[in-house]
């Protein structure tokens, strides 16, 4: 009686698990796939050819970026880019009124490093770390009041068309921005710059006695110098009431803004990513006026002001490129034995799934959809042979050509749109505060040596899972896909790709925002290497049932 009193407890938990599996059978059955077969299945991976190979990046368009470039980057094998940077500058207040008796304390020109608290100092103050710096060697930094007009429209379409910089200084196909307007009167010139993350010290008024001051606050890492005071008056505190100053345009035409100039020392630099869109980026006057307030004797109190001109309108960044070969287009028959990726104007690739043609079709195409699904006479899907549960690519780098800073993580996407994949989108891992960690089950991070932060590169995994069902399940379209470096994973969810500079017949003409924003570079092994270990090939791990 104990035992099958026993046997009786145990019978419900026994018919819950048989329950649970059937209910399991059934959803795996009717996962929008309607397997054909049985009920025992096999879980296996099958690999598929691809064909991968290079894809130089002519000019890029290189205004309107969500953040600029501005230094010098030394890749090892790449060789070295300089990155130049132009802005106008917004006038905050249209016909300004400065006051009377105007003085003109100081002038500051800010913009704030992208930067991360990093514990505190000895002392207990916060201390922080920079981010998006890449090098650490010094180099010249100069910066000119700007000549040269940087149009809102582009005369070429009647001016109805909002005017295109690339990052070669084009503006169009024949038209360029005339360098020698760039350098007008000198702002300022720093012989030996580096960033560096002090934080800034703001003071208050020294004490009438003893002359101290009062420490104010303590402003996260910028770049943050004092510029001409007497310039300054000239051209914009003098300029009260007159025309220059009565609306924006005539303030555009008046001070066309500023060009930053970097020059290396000894062929080295550092290469900064800067937020000029950030409201802290700005030259600020600040000085003081006659007050509506008098003091005993009847003369105006003095009342402190500010005048702030913000980095807004056209900003552009102008890239120079010493690279130590040609980046060249590679076999889009046979494919390439390297991969050449590098960012900003550099090199891309190409990815072609079962060696499509224009259209996507193949024979290896075709049998790999008859292998997974049935299909009527026209095509359309009808039932699920195997079930795909992950299809991943695979990239390998190539340690014996890369020597340097390596690029997190790389960036796949659809080359006909130009737009993420559906992986892209469904990735649960999206996390918008911190794109390091960001979507990472689709764009695998580089997995590097022991997983140390500066250890060597081994490889980059990304998941195509629901790219592959739409290809076997909603008859897409087997486009061609694209494979760029990326700074910033997220922006490609908010920001649309730039034109490239090229004849119609290059199936490159635009470029993820992600890839113009890095200026790092890396090797991978393609799908024409002899190493079989590190060909690129699309792995599909997949379930059939035993018939």
């Amino acid at each position: 009686m104990k035992k099958m009193s026993k046997a009786l407890k145990t019978l419900p938990l026994l018919l819950l698990m048989v329950a649970s599996f059937v209910a399991c059978e059934k959803d795996f059955s009717s996962l929008g796939t309607e397997i054909i077969g049985g009920t025992n299945f096999t879980t296996t991976s099958e690999k598929y050819p691809v064909t991968a190979f290079n894809k130089r990046v002519d000019p890029v368009r290189s205004d309107g970026l969500p953040v600029n470039y501005l230094g010098i980057y030394n890749d090892p094998l790449y060789g070295n880019t300089s990155a130049n940077f132009i802005s106008q500058m917004g006038s905050p207040t249209l016909n300004p009124t400065f006051g009377e008796n105007v003085a003109l304390d100081s002038v500051v020109l800010t913009i704030p490093y992208f930067s991360t608290v990093d514990g505190n100092d000895e002392d207990g103050n916060v201390a922080y770390k920079l981010d998006s710096i890449f090098g650490s060697s010094l180099m010249k930094l100069t910066g000119f009041r700007n000549n040269y007009f940087l149009r809102d429209f582009d005369p070429d379409s009647g001016f109805e068309d909002a005017q295109q910089y690339y990052s070669n200084g084009a503006t169009s196909q024949t038209g360029m921005i005339n360098t020698a307007e760039l350098e007008g009167d000198m702002l300022f010139e720093i012989p030996i710059f580096g960033p560096t993350n002090d934080p800034i010290i703001i003071f208050g008024t020294p004490d009438v006695e003893t002359g101290d001051r009062e420490t104010l606050r303590r402003d996260p890492p910028a770049l943050r110098l004092l510029l001409d005071n007497d310039y300054w008056k000239e051209t914009i505190i003098d300029k009260q009431g007159e025309p220059e100053l009565s609306n924006q345009a005539n303030f555009e035409d008046y001070f066309r803004g500023v060009y930053f100039k970097v020059e290396p020392i000894a062929g080295l630099g550092t290469m900064m990513l800067l937020d000029f869109a950030n409201a802290g980026a700005n030259i600020t006057l600040h000085y003081t006026k006659d007050g509506i307030s008098e003091d005993t004797n009847g003369d105006p109190l003095r009342e402190q002001a500010t005048y702030a001109m913000t980095f807004s309108g056209n900003r552009v960044n102008l890239l120079d490129n010493t690279y130590n070969f040609p980046l060249v287009d590679g076999d889009a028959v046979n494919g390439d034995e390297k991969l050449f990726l590098k960012g900003g104007e550099g090199s891309t690739a190409i990815v072609n799934l079962f060696n499509g043609d224009d259209n996507g079709e193949s024979a290896d195409f075709t049998t790999f959809k008859n292998a997974f699904v049935e299909t009527d006479t026209d095509g359309n899907f009808v039932k699920s042979k195997r079930l795909v549960n992950e299809a991943n690519l695979v990239f390998y780098v190539d340690q014996t050509l890369v020597n340097g800073e390596e690029p997190s993580r790389v960036y796949l996407y659809n080359l006909n749109g130009n737009v993420p994949l559906i992986d892209y989108f469904i990735d649960p891992t999206i996390n918008n505060g911190n794109a390091v960690v960001s979507r990472t089950i689709h764009l695998g991070a580089l997995q590097r040596v022991d997983d140390e932060p500066d250890g060597e590169g081994i490889r980059y995994r990304v998941k195509i899972t629901e790219h592959i069902n739409n290809l076997l399940l909603r008859d897409s379209t087997n486009v061609k896909l694209g494979l760029a470096i990326s700074g910033n994973i997220n922006l490609e969810n908010s920001t649309g790709q730039f034109d490239i500079i090229t004849d119609d017949l290059n199936v490159l003409d635009k470029l993820p925002v992600s890839s113009i924003v890095s200026p790092r570079g890396t090797v991978l092994f393609g799908s024409n290497t002899t190493d079989e270990d590190k060909k690129v090939q699309l792995e599909i791990f997949y379930t059939e049932p035993n018939n």
